[in-house]
């Protein structure tokens, strides 16, 4: 019997099974049925005392049965491929457990052994499940003991085979944390097929904790929280989401339990990619599940009282922890135009310090110039004399602009010398043995430009220490340059790679990549601190647990500010302030706190290029020094205890000063017609309003006047 048909029998039993319990409540029915079951205030979930499938459950506050049919239960899946049949499942659904017990009031042990492969027979793999209900978290505890001659590539665990919404017109999205943005995926009532028709047999999402330790499965007014419980990252695990049978059309799901003669049902699960090889053991990292009632701001403060568990607070300079803002400059590209010498650079440093400007982040000053001959961190004799740019260095630093030296150490450019001779014994090697790539960007010349002479880059592995010991010569190279600081550019990813595969890199392959990222960034924190502790770390975009070293983040303007919202000490930067009148962009960096980096023509220009653009972004800086408790030290809230409305379009955020009093910020993004907007500031003390074309507090009642393209602040005093 193939999946698909198994499947649908299920579903059909389980019709009849709901038809049959309609009017049991959801312990009622798991008692009829002998399931062994846990639960507490939060959460009932039952487990077939058969199967060890789980079969129900409920988040009791919200009445909210998340795992409904128990005909559709599920236990786990496994990869395991076998000689010329790498499509070898084992299946939870067609297993017998070992054992279903019940061994605490709070806990149920789950075993499976001698596990039936759809294609290789019985293998000697056992798999055993604690599963943990305590203070309204659920706890999936699992360890895969392998003694088969064959790799389990993959543990789906916990697997729930019917997630339903909390009601048929909910709407359910799936929110995870990447790029300093809480992303949003609809999963019901609409759901597309993220990897495409002919790679599947339903419509899947996927979401890699690679990015996100967490997965906000959130509807209207609550959601489940679903956390990898391992700030380690000891493998590589992804949230995965399939819709059976299909969709109606387009991205539509039934909203029927049978459709077409199939049962509609969409699957939950974790999917652990342990790679555990022949004769070994591995513990799974443990799965957490929380309910929580509330918008996503709940989910992000069940993520926030776990993090507080590890996350260690990075030290900022004092400089950095000031209202301030940056810059970028690039000197040279990899087409050779050497654009600005190591002499010239200090006539730029000479104009940011007299608009006030903090800092510098300093691009294409290294060997070969952006994006070539990377790793390398060396200087380039096309721009002058290595003394020449540590002099111009100390002199621009001096005039107190910070030199912040832009360097990516992920990627071995494919054309260097250094690759060629030695990188590529580093470099991260698919299954096949292929080397993985990163594409490389193009610059000013139309051959670049339409990716005739690209520099592709290679992956280097940072599971190996080798190439991390490289890697950590070459930082020193930017510490020997007497800098402020450094900006690791695309810190926040390998390409395509998750796993290098070759052998001989003092690990049993598949080695974990991104495993390496905390240890290499430690090595370097620790280098830095030799030298000063207010060496800045500043990244692109780096993962939260990567925010310990790299406390400024360079993003663009997120949709959702969950990093501020999470840490206001937190320094988020905001690339792409490039317009000419970029009112927009600035508005929106005022009311998400965060740090502007100007960048007049693409980063290539003058400060003085673009004046209007220049002196509104002054003028919002003054702004936040001049009621700093509030719009930079005071707690960023979004938009959580105040009420906004107005006759048009509009946008606005929450401070909270350490005394508890509250500034609201409200932007008018229409471009041509001014709105009136009225705030709901609950038990209100005496109010004020500023701008930053009039920063002086005069007195205000809660209705404020906007102009387009325009910003007010109202503040409680």
């Amino acid at each position: 019997m193939d999946r698909r048909t198994f499947n649908k029998l299920a579903g059909l039993v389980a019709l009849a099974t709901l038809t049959d319990n309609v009017e049991m409540n959801a312990e009622q029915a798991a008692s009829a049925a002998g399931e062994v079951v846990l639960q507490d205030e939060e959460f009932l979930v039952a487990f077939d005392p058969v199967s060890g499938a789980l079969t129900r459950m409920e988040h009791k506050p919200n009445h909210w049965t998340v795992q409904r049919r128990p005909a559709l239960g599920a236990s786990f899946r496994m990869l395991v491929p076998i000689p010329n049949r790498r499509a070898n499942f084992v299946l939870g659904p067609k297993q017998k457990a070992s054992s279903v017990e019940k061994i605490s009031a709070n806990q149920v042990r789950l075993q499976w052994k001698d596990l039936v492969s759809e294609h290789g027979g019985v293998l000697p793999i056992t798999f055993t499940a604690t599963v943990t209900l305590k203070d309204g978290a659920l706890t999936f505890d699992s360890t895969l003991d392998n003694k088969s001659p064959h790799t389990v590539e993959t543990v789906d665990y916990p697997y729930f085979g019917d997630l339903n919404p909390p009601t048929p017109d909910s709407r359910v999205a799936a929110r995870t944390f990447w790029y300093g943005n809480l992303g949003e995926d609809e999963i019901y009532p609409n759901f597309g097929n993220e990897k495409g028709y002919w790679g599947v047999n339903f419509p899947i999402k996927t979401f890699g904790a690679h990015r996100s330790l967490f997965c906000l499965i959130q509807a209207q007014t609550e959601g489940l929280y679903v956390e990898m419980s391992d700030p380690s990252l000891p493998y590589y695990l992804e949230y995965t989401f399939e819709q059976h049978p299909g969709v109606v059309h387009g991205g539509v799901v039934p909203k029927t339990d049978e459709f077409s003669g199939w049962p509609v049902h969409q699957e939950f699960r974790t999917c652990h990619f342990v790679f555990a090889q022949p004769s070994s053991t591995k513990k799974l990292a443990p799965i957490v599940m929380r309910g929580y009632k509330g918008d996503w701001h709940a989910g992000i403060d069940t993520y926030k009282a776990w993090r507080n568990t590890w996350f260690k607070q990075p030290h900022l300079p004092a400089w950095a922890r000031d209202v301030h803002s940056w810059t970028m400059l690039r000197m040279n590209t990899p087409e050779e135009d050497y654009t600005i010498s190591y002499k010239k650079f200090v006539e730029y440093g000479e104009e940011y310090a007299k608009y006030g400007v903090k800092a510098v982040q300093l691009i294409g000053w290294n060997l070969g110039g952006q994006d070539r001959d990377d790793p390398s961190q060396a200087t380039d004799p096309n721009l002058g004399t290595w003394q020449e740019f540590h002099d111009s260095i100390a002199k621009v630093q001096s005039l107190g602009v910070n030199v912040i030296l832009f360097g990516k150490l992920n990627w071995a450019d494919l054309t260097s010398k250094w690759y060629k001779d030695e990188l590529y014994k580093y470099e991260a090697k698919d299954p096949y043995g292929m080397r993985y790539e990163q594409g490389g960007y193009n610059y000013e010349t139309p051959t670049q430009l339409a990716g005739i002479n690209t520099r592709r880059r290679a992956v280097m592995d940072f599971a190996d220490a080798g190439y991390r010991d490289i890697a950590e010569k070459e930082f020193k190279k930017i510490l020997a340059l007497g800098s402020t600081g450094w900006l690791w550019d695309e810190i926040c990813h390998h390409a395509g790679a998750l796993y290098n595969f070759a052998p001989g890199h003092g690990y049993n392959p598949p080695g974990y990549i991104y495993g390496g990222d905390v240890p290499l960034s430690a090595a370097l924190r620790e280098a830095a601190d030799r030298i000063s502790p207010d060496f800045l770390f500043a990244g692109e975009g780096p993962q939260d647990w990567l925010m310990q070293y790299f406390p400024v983040s360079e993003t663009g303007v997120s949709a959702t500010p969950i990093c501020q919202y999470l840490d206001t000490r937190q320094s988020l930067m905001i690339a792409g302030v490039s317009g000419f009148d970029d009112r927009e962009q600035l508005n929106d960096i005022l009311l998400k706190r965060c740090v502007i980096q100007y960048e007049p023509f693409l980063y290539k220009g003058y400060l003085h290029d673009f004046p209007l653009t220049m002196a509104y972004g002054q003028k919002i800086d003054d702004l936040r020094r001049k009621y700093k408790a509030y719009l930079w030290d005071g707690a960023f809230r979004d938009t959580l205890g105040a009420e906004v409305t107005a006759d048009g379009a509009h946008r606005y955020s929450v401070f909270v000063a350490e005394g508890g009093k509250r500034a609201v910020v409200v932007v008018n993004p229409d471009s041509d017609k001014p709105i009136t907007a009225k705030v709901n500031l609950p038990n209100a003390g005496r109010l004020v309003m500023a701008t930053p074309e009039q920063p002086e507090a005069h007195p205000a009642t809660g209705t404020l006047q906007i102009p387009a393209r325009s910003v007010a602040v109202l503040i409680e005093q």
